[in-house]
């Protein structure tokens, strides 16, 4: 997949031997022939691509590279619907802040992808236009709740995409579609733009081909933004002068408590892949531990629904979007706008936001679920005092069926526990595939602290090299 890089279309473009227009019309195609088998986009509007790519300047960074974009960040004068019934036919009437840095860029925001509704989800299912098919095998899911996005990556129907990882939402799609995605450090990126599921956890990110695209991207979508009020002024850094570095002298840990019995085979196959790898190429792999790590499913929960059910709360029939034809009064016209508009995951959420939220409970649940995350904060501090990076899965399996009956909302949330830690404690994470290892898809991650983007780039540079 690697002729559908942003490195090898850039070539391919500054040569000549691709013109943006062509480029636009060729991923139309793939489109048109590929999106019906595997929904991973909602919509794409071509004529709007094709102006763009007609004026596309190509001394620019990405210039005349089209990359698609999840459904719930805004593009101007497109949809932006978050995958949900309750938004209808909405517009957006300006561009997201990573949007206008894309175009600044050269590139061409092409193509709204599929995802689970609102961003909640751990499969790509509960998305009010349809499932999102994994390319791999069709029969499974993609992963959520970027999973249009990184299918869209996987199957060459868009040559990067950007996502949002709220709890593993890049990473675990990524993994299960056979592609890269990183999750930068909470406040990397702005948010600006991007519909809030839970706002202190949400954080943009790219899905690529490869290591290399990543930091192409990130290089772009990085830097501070005064529209965002948790936008960080860390200085931005050039992500792709260190992917050479290699991880020699590195020591990496490897939690205890991410080598469960509760992994596949599968998996674990890709974490003592991922060790030898390593450790041939000069790193020190040392075992650690992130001692409450059994907590994390549930204060992640706990914190996302409540952050949901507050941020949910505008979409009310009133304003914008989906409204009953008919109603009996203003409360009426809140509660069906609301059940009609909403699928039964994000209903679920938010009903269990708003009781965790609620005067009797506030304190047993909300209060305690913010000591923790601080708990879970504090267990990356000081393995971060030890180790440079941390290793583990992504999943504790490959990609499941899809419609599988066996998969409770419990179950489904349990498969985060890997992923959740990150966004809880605001680290950046990075997921890449591990070949060789199973009939689909395998991703291992890489952590790391706070603003070490590139440390954890040069690593997995250093394993997807290795493994090439």
């Amino acid at each position: 997949m690697q002729q559908h890089s942003i490195s090898y279309r850039r070539r391919a473009l500054t040569s000549g031997q691709i013109s943006p227009t062509e480029l636009v019309q060729e991923l139309d195609a793939a489109m048109r022939r590929q999106n019906p088998a595997i929904n991973a986009f909602i919509s794409w509007d071509t004529e709007a691509a094709l102006a763009e790519a007609a004026s596309a300047d190509l001394s620019l960074p990405l210039g005349g590279v089209p990359i698609a974009v999840k459904d719930n960040i805004c593009i101007q004068g497109q949809p932006t619907r978050c995958a949900s019934r309750i938004l209808g036919n909405f517009v957006s009437p300006y561009d997201a802040t990573v949007v206008r840095r894309l175009r600044a860029a050269g590139a061409i925001p092409f193509g709204r992808t599929n995802m689970d509704e609102f961003a909640m989800g751990s499969a790509g299912e509960n998305s009010a236009f349809g499932p999102t098919h994994n390319p791999a095998d069709l029969r499974h899911v993609p992963g959520g709740s970027s999973g249009g996005s990184a299918a869209a990556v996987a199957a060459g129907m868009a040559i990067a995409a950007l996502g949002s990882d709220t709890g593993g939402s890049i990473r675990q799609p990524a993994s299960h579609c056979g592609v890269v995605g990183i999750k930068p450090t909470y406040g990397r990126i702005s948010r600006y733009g991007l519909v809030a599921f839970a706002s202190s956890l949400d954080q943009i990110g790219p899905i690529t081909q490869n290591v290399e695209d990543a930091a192409l991207l990130l290089n772009v979508l990085c830097g501070h933004d005064a529209a965002d009020s948790t936008s960080s002024t860390h200085p931005t850094e050039d992500f792709t002068a260190g992917l050479h570095d290699g991880v020699r002298g590195l020591r990496i840990g490897l939690p205890a408590e991410y080598t469960t019995g509760g992994n596949s085979p599968e998996v674990n196959a890709a974490l003592q892949k991922t060790v030898r790898t390593l450790t041939e190429a000069g790193a020190e792999v040392v075992e650690i531990s992130l001692p409450h790590t059994e907590a994390v499913v549930s204060t992640y929960y706990i914190i996302a629904c409540a952050e949901a059910s507050s941020n949910l709360a505008r979409f009310d029939g009133i304003r914008y979007g989906y409204r009953v034809p008919d109603s009996a009064g203003l409360s009426d016209l809140y509660s069906r706008s609301r059940g009609e508009g909403f699928g039964s995951e994000v209903k679920r959420r938010i009903i269990l936001g708003t009781y965790v939220l609620s005067g009797g409970y506030y304190d047993a649940y909300y209060t305690k679920a913010l000591k923790v995350r601080a708990l879970v904060a504090q267990d990356f501090t000081k393995a971060f005092e030890n180790v440079d990076l941390i290793l583990g899965p992504v999943a504790p399996t490959p990609a499941p069926k899809l419609h599988d009956d066996s998969q409770t909302p419990l179950s489904v949330y349990l498969s985060d526990i890997y992923t959740i830690p990150a966004n809880l404690a605001g680290l950046p994470g990075i997921s890449l595939p591990v070949p060789g290892v199973g009939k689909l898809p395998v991703g291992v991650q890489l952590l790391g602290p706070h603003f070490a983007e590139r440390r954890l780039l040069a690593g997995a540079a250093a394993l997807e090299a290795a493994w090439s």
